[in-house]
């Protein structure tokens, strides 16, 4: 498959492109300069982690910087899967695939870009910089989304960060730690765990979020339900609740804070729901 490139309007030659680049003095972003230092780590995580996905559905996954770190307006990325189990399905259009931090919906970006990403047989390979003057990004956020199709058999397999560079300004921004993405196809029961249908569902309104956020909880069975909030590494920061509950849907709201009150910090975190055997959890990203 041929690389794609584009911007957000235009899709320039790379004569075109290089001119551009010169006019807003971006280029230095595409690569780092011969001799610079490299600045402190940016840190990356592949969500879901973990999730459950039906045989046969396509899900996405994202590739997103959990805390605020060092700034950056570009990356370099490869990410893995294996083949026997996903089936890779291209962006269409190609702007789909970026994330919030680099097509502007969550962040000071002008939306235009230069983008290249190319598929081989057990991994995609990103070129994603920004062309926007003077715009520098830091995280929490999605930098950028990948679609799969789970395979039609039961079993655990991995998305992972093979490589991984951040450039800011022609600086090279040395990786921070990577957190891969575990996914589950199948019931439970196909991988030891319950026997109860997936129907169990979190979602989160509005999502980025500077503050409160409306929780929507699905569930097909009565029984008991313990509802979390957990930071990247899995450690709970906060319980929203728990005990004995219907079945159906209820709502509630995390005003965005953790166990001892304090507004916790901007980053990416996940709302995890769990009922005898069952999960099920969403991301929340809070901002600033």
């Amino acid at each position: 498959m041929r690389p794609a490139r584009l911007t957000a309007s235009f899709a320039p030659r790379p004569v075109a492109l290089l001119a551009t680049c010169a006019a807003l003095a971006l280029c230095s972003a595409l690569a780092p300069l011969p001799g610079r230092a490299f600045a402190q780590g940016i840190g990356t995580s592949l969500v879901p982690a973990p999730d459950f996905v039906a045989p046969g559905a396509t899900f996405e996954v994202d590739l997103e910087i959990p805390v605020a770190d060092t700034t950056f307006n570009g990356f370099h990325a490869v990410i893995g899967y294996d083949p026997a189990a996903l089936t890779f399905v291209p962006p269409s259009p190609a702007s789909a695939a970026l994330g919030c931090l680099m097509n502007g919906g969550c962040s000071a970006a002008c939306g235009s870009v230069f983008h290249i990403w190319q598929a081989a047989g057990d991994s995609i390979t990103v070129d994603l910089s920004l062309l926007c003057d003077q715009v520098q990004l830091s995280g929490p956020g999605q930098v950028y989304r990948l679609n799969f199709i789970a395979s039609d058999s039961a079993q655990v397999t991995y998305v992972t960060t093979r490589r991984v560079s951040f450039y800011d300004a022609g600086i090279g921004v040395s990786p921070g730690a990577t957190a891969d993405s575990r996914i589950v196809i199948g019931s439970p029961a196909a991988v030891g765990g319950s026997s109860a249908p997936l129907a169990w569902r979190v979602a989160a309104i509005p999502n980025p979020s500077h503050g409160a956020v409306a929780l929507a909880v699905t569930a097909p069975a009565d029984g008991e339900q313990v509802l979390d909030v957990l930071d990247l590494s899995g450690r709970v920061v906060r319980h929203l609740s728990g005990g004995w509950r219907p079945r159906g849907a209820r709502s509630l709201t995390w005003d965005g804070r953790g166990a001892d009150g304090s507004r916790l910090p901007a980053a990416v975190y996940l709302v995890r729901l769990r009922a005898g055997g069952n999960v099920a959890a969403t991301r929340v990203t809070l901002l600033p």
